[in-house]
């Protein structure tokens, strides 16, 4: 019985913030849709040059249906999107989607090896700072995650290939293969899960290299805003009455800041991680730039700046879901480590 109430609250948790979620992709939609068109300058002929006639771009305007109401348009982009079909670009003159299926797994990965890096020791780093407490664990923390905070992500790309790639020349700089190696067969797109697949283990190690230092210099602001957030929290935990009493009670203080003080402290700490990471897909475009990565973000900056507006429109929507299910699976977990939120958000 108690199992089936466990599993109704969590139906009715996972319901309302899949419907909230929805909710919010319609409202991404649709402002994406018409900002995309209120931009200044004409796509069709910015996609024809000065050189095209008045007709020729009149044509390619009823070729993208940009003659038509704006709401018809609307509900045909909506249809398309629906079966995955965001229409052509302008500039590479490929489905939308084909360059998006390029370029999407690749900020992925990105993201996901920043993320895991921002996740593991950001939390250890506040952690250990909470622990040590106005100690000089705590002071050399603190030090670093501003230093870390302060400095945009495309100055420590910069910085890291400087001190890896070309001082110490033990780390590549661009790309995510060698040129020698041959990419393993596309299963998710992610060269490391294909690698990893496809047994292909030296690939697997290129791999690993040339994502080192992105994904490092992509997740440092991010980590250091996750370790003072979690040693904010953490501190907190230890001035409450329960600590004292588990101290009194003889509990060491390890024991103490693994059952007792970092549980709580995480559950705003992975409502951070969750944007953070999710933001990290659509502001990784310096550092993608920087080392060269075929990523969906330097995809989507230079979209808006040819305003190519199916890719426009296909890159916001991509990271509107990817938000949207990234945040429901971080609502998940921080219902599970504190149940009280999820009994909650059912009723």
């Amino acid at each position: 019985m108690i199992r089936r109430v466990r599993l109704a609250n969590v139906a009715a948790f996972l319901a309302a913030r899949v419907g909230a979620g929805l909710l919010v992709v319609f409202g991404v939609s649709v402002l994406i849709f018409v900002l995309a068109r209120a931009m200044p300058g004409d796509p069709a002929r910015l996609a024809l040059g000065p050189a095209a006639t008045a007709a020729q771009v009149e044509r390619l305007r009823a070729d993208m249906g940009l003659d038509e109401p704006l709401l018809y348009q609307y509900v045909t982009f909506v249809a398309g999107a629906l079966r995955l079909d965001f229409g052509t670009s302008l500039f590479t003159n490929r489905p939308v989607i084909a360059d998006l299926a390029y370029g999407f797994p690749a900020s992925l990965e990105l993201a996901l090896a920043a993320g895991m890096v921002m996740t593991i020791f950001g939390i250890l780093l506040g952690a250990v700072s909470a622990r040590f407490q106005n100690r000089w664990p705590d002071n050399v923390s603190r030090i670093l995650s501003l230093i870390a905070v302060a400095m945009p992500n495309f100055v420590w790309a910069l910085i890291l290939m400087l001190l890896f790639a070309y001082w110490a020349e033990l780390l590549p700089v661009s790309g995510r293969l060698s040129e020698r190696l041959q990419a393993p067969p596309f299963v998710t797109g992610l060269v490391t899960v294909d690698a990893v697949l496809a047994g292909q283990w030296a690939t697997l190690g290129d791999a690993l290299r040339h994502l080192a230092l992105p994904a490092v210099s992509l997740s440092l602001p991010g980590l250091a805003q996750v370790a003072r957030l979690t040693r904010t929290n953490m501190v907190d935990v230890y001035a409450r009455p329960y600590t004292e009493f588990a101290r009194a009670y003889g509990f060491s203080e390890r024991e103490i800041s693994v059952k007792w003080a970092l549980r709580p402290a995480l559950i705003p700490t992975f409502t951070l991680l969750g944007m953070q990471i999710v933001a990290l897909l659509g502001n990784a475009f310096l550092v993608e730039t920087v080392f060269a990565w075929p990523g969906m973000a330097r995809y989507g900056v230079e979209a808006i700046l040819r305003k190519d507006l199916n890719a426009i429109v296909a890159v916001v929507m991509i990271v509107s879901v990817a938000f949207v299910v990234i945040n429901i699976a971080i609502d998940l977990c921080v219902s599970f480590i504190d149940p009280r939120i999820r009994l909650q958000s059912a009723r």
